[in-house]
């Protein structure tokens, strides 16, 4: 399989529309990049994350819904797929998930890629009222969720009566254009639930971290689809990288400067890959022999000036793999 690669829209979840005042033009931005990243050819997809506030803290400041502008983002592009970094399942109820999902499937002729994830912001939980449930209580409600978007793809009138959920019988239709459905996307790389779940009704995983970590946790993955009878090469393995792209001989402090704001440079440098092209390229390989079939990219500052996006798609895309 050849690699592929994402990349995200600047929706202010990282403080990236903050320079824009309007909320209209913030808006527009967004899209802008969104239109950007469509027309190159080189991205697979665009994605979005799934929050309310700001980080690294909460501020007063815009971050648009995940699926309103999933949804708006689809009649926005007319080739790349759409995707959620990861849905917060304790933000929606799953069957209301799947059908909203759903829709958006149909609203982009199938370029809908459904993320899925456990949750972990404290502060927006519980500022939205739904509370903040210890850790294995997050993932029952998780489990459960997944098996339930699943069966709202698949099945007509499923019935679950779980520890957090029930369905009878919801009628979800269409429910999509993707064939067989809308493929299901699960992040996170817990290895006794979160990879069990990839293997039992994911289409692909989102894990983090080093050669080594990645490696571990693929075969983790890799154990979980033989006991679930799966096979493994059929699920794509992603994870998420932040790029700063310099050009020849720029100085990698002064260039990002703007961007890391008070961060020192070191901070911002384990939090970013700094570099040309070709240093990214020599970077992101390493990943890729490591198992990674799939990156999904986030360049800062790209609602002011898109063309990170164009020259990571011409210079870095077709270099890896």
């Amino acid at each position: 399989m050849a690699v592929e690669f994402g990349v995200f829209v600047p929706q202010g979840w990282k403080m990236d529309l903050v320079g824009i005042e309007d909320p209209y033009e913030q808006y527009e931005a967004m899209t802008r990049v969104a239109r950007v990243a469509d027309e190159t050819g080189a991205y697979d997809s665009i994605w979005v994350y799934d929050h309310f506030h700001t980080v690294p803290e909460p501020t007063m400041n815009t971050v648009f819904e995940a699926w309103t502008i999933s949804a708006g983002l689809a009649r926005d592009t007319r080739n790349v797929k759409i995707g959620q970094m990861v849905t917060c399942n304790g933000y929606r109820n799953p069957a209301y998930l799947a059908k909203v999902a759903s829709t958006v499937d149909v609203m982009s002729n199938g370029r809908l890629l459904c993320g899925l994830g456990a949750g972990w912001y404290e502060h927006e939980w519980r500022a939205y009222g739904y509370g903040f449930p210890e850790v294995p209580v997050r993932m029952r409600m998780f489990k459960e969720a997944c098996e339930i978007v699943h069966r709202m793809f698949t099945e007509d009138g499923p019935v679950f009566d779980g520890e957090f959920y029930k369905i009878d019988r919801p009628i979800n239709e269409p429910k999509g254009v993707s064939s067989p459905h809308p493929p299901i996307w699960i992040g996170g790389g817990g290895e006794k639930v979160t990879l069990k779940l990839v293997a039992r009704w994911g289409d692909a995983c989102n894990v983090g971290g080093d050669l080594d970590t990645l490696k571990h946790k693929f075969e983790v993955l890799k154990g979980h689809c033989e006991n679930e009878g799966r096979d493994y090469e059929e699920i794509t393995r992603s994870t998420s990288i932040n790029v700063y792209l310099l050009e020849e001989g720029e100085d990698p402090e002064a260039a990002t400067r703007e961007a890391r704001g008070s961060k020192s440079y070191d901070e911002y440098s384990r939090e970013f890959m700094v570099g040309t092209p070709e240093q990214i390229v020599e970077r992101l390989q390493p990943m890729v022999e490591a198992g990674v079939e799939y990156f999904i990219t986030y360049l800062p500052r790209v609602a002011y000036d898109p063309t990170p996006v164009e020259k990571f798609a011409k210079e870095v895309v077709p270099n890896v793999g």
